[in-house]
């Protein structure tokens, strides 16, 4: 019982806080004082700094930073232009048509980028003009998009991967690679609902693409080369062992600025509106990492993390019905909060339950990606119907609907990693490690 009225204590100052506009890294330090002055004599100023200094000081969240200022500095690139070119000829005969340019493009990007909203917003400025000009129909363009951009948060590098790795203590190259097979297979049954539609949707009826030779196909792909480079630089030099995340981190930075001058889209203008935006974005997750680790340190004192785990134990659960209760809690939780915030706010109660089942944290890491990944499109604050509406003006409602489809395909995943984990485990443990980790 007391564990009940300590986290309606702490839901009540973290929700009054977020309801009065207070940013989430603030709102999760203002909780977590609250708790410190309650239930602890220690000295809250002292607590509070060290506990900042020690979360922010960490040598893998480098990663984090450089991660996103790849992706910034290809979002101003013409790459988006580029990858339909590349694609399009290769997509048309296939079931389903162009409109898999947004699955293939978005898988594609999401390998350069950690960010579902960079992967929406980079992809969706090239294919739905061109999607809409070949009468594709509306619904179909606006949910294969939101929902396949949350390939950003699953194939490396993905942002969320670093957080919870670096939350639990975890390698972010085995994580990073644990999110390849699981990321590969989300798109591929992405693909194979677009082809089921193009069957028996009664509004597909798209305008006929020319056909092309197979070597204009493949004249045509040339456009693809520096992407395709610049992954294999990024993902390789970790597979093989060259370089650690953050080593790989800095080639995809010097990569993403080659290719933007290679394009001739890299001037001071691109190039310090893409520091300013990398800035932007990696100093909110940093706020919100360290408004989380004073926050677990405040839930420790309580006893509360502990306190529930031990009684979630208690009800005597199955690994798949635990499982199944935090995949509810976490699409509720998703409803409210973006994903980064949803992990790092909860993995001090989640981690030890996942532990004391004997849940693999690498496996579960990619669990809580694709849950996530749900929360990204699922109404009132999902990410990604923001980002959509902006670039549409769509209703949201008309966008959420458009991506049910999508979400239930997520459900469905979550369900194939349960029954086949080897998914998620077996190139992290096939993995060649570096010196450095």
């Amino acid at each position: 019982m007391e564990n009940i009225s300590v986290i309606i204590l702490f839901l009540f100052v973290l929700f009054t806080l977020l309801g009065s506009g207070v940013w989430v890294g603030l709102a999760l330090m203002g909780v977590a004082w609250v708790g410190m002055e309650l239930f602890t004599t220690r000295p809250v100023g002292d607590v509070m700094i060290t506990t900042i200094w020690s979360s922010s000081s960490s040598w893998t969240l480098t990663a984090l930073p450089m991660f996103i200022w790849m992706g910034e500095i290809l979002y101003r690139t013409r790459l988006s232009e580029d990858m339909f070119k590349g694609l399009s000829p290769w997509m048309a005969p296939l079931p389903g048509g162009l409109v898999h340019t947004n699955i293939v493009g978005c898988t594609v990007f999401a390998a350069v980028s950690g960010s579902s909203a960079a992967t929406l917003t980079t992809v969706g400025k090239m294919s739905i003009p061109e999607l809409r000009k070949r009468n594709y129909p509306e619904r179909m363009i606006i949910g294969t998009l939101t929902g396949a951009a949350t390939l950003g948060l699953m194939i490396p590098p993905s942002l969320t991967l670093i957080v919870y790795g670096v939350t639990i203590n975890e390698s972010i190259t085995k994580l990073f690679f644990a999110g390849i097979l699981p990321g590969l297979v989300l798109a591929v049954m992405f693909m194979g609902y677009v082809a089921i539609y193009s069957k028996v949707g009664k509004d597909w009826n798209p305008n006929d693409e020319g056909k092309l030779t197979f070597a204009e196909k493949v004249r045509n792909s040339r456009f693809l080369l520096p992407v395709i480079l610049l992954i294999t630089v990024v993902i390789g030099s970790m597979y093989l062992g060259y370089a650690t995340a953050t080593e790989a981190a800095a080639f995809g930075v010097i990569g993403s600025l080659l290719l933007a001058a290679g394009q001739g889209s890299l001037n001071w203008k691109t190039f310090t509106e893409s520091l300013m935006g990398a800035t932007r974005t990696s100093a909110m997750i940093a706020l919100i990492l360290a408004g989380a680790a004073f926050l677990s340190l405040s839930m420790g004192f309580t006893g509360l993390p502990r306190g529930l785990a031990d009684l979630i134990a208690g009800w005597d659960l199955t690994r798949f019905e635990l499982l199944m209760v935090l995949l509810v809690f976490y699409v509720v939780l998703g409803c409210f909060l973006d994903g980064i915030s949803s992990v790092v706010l909860t993995m001090a109660v989640v981690e030890p339950m996942i532990r004391d089942a004997g849940i693999d944290l690498i496996w579960f890491g990619i669990f809580i990606v694709v849950v996530v990944e749900m929360a990204q499109i699922t109404p009132p604050i999902g990410f990604n119907l923001f980002v959509m509406q902006g670039m549409t003006n769509h209703e949201m409602s008309y966008i959420a609907r458009a991506a049910i489809p999508m979400f239930l395909i997520m459900v469905l995943m979550v369900f194939v990693l349960i029954w086949f984990p080897e998914l998620a485990t077996w190139l992290p443990e096939n993995l060649r490690q570096s010196p450095g980790g």
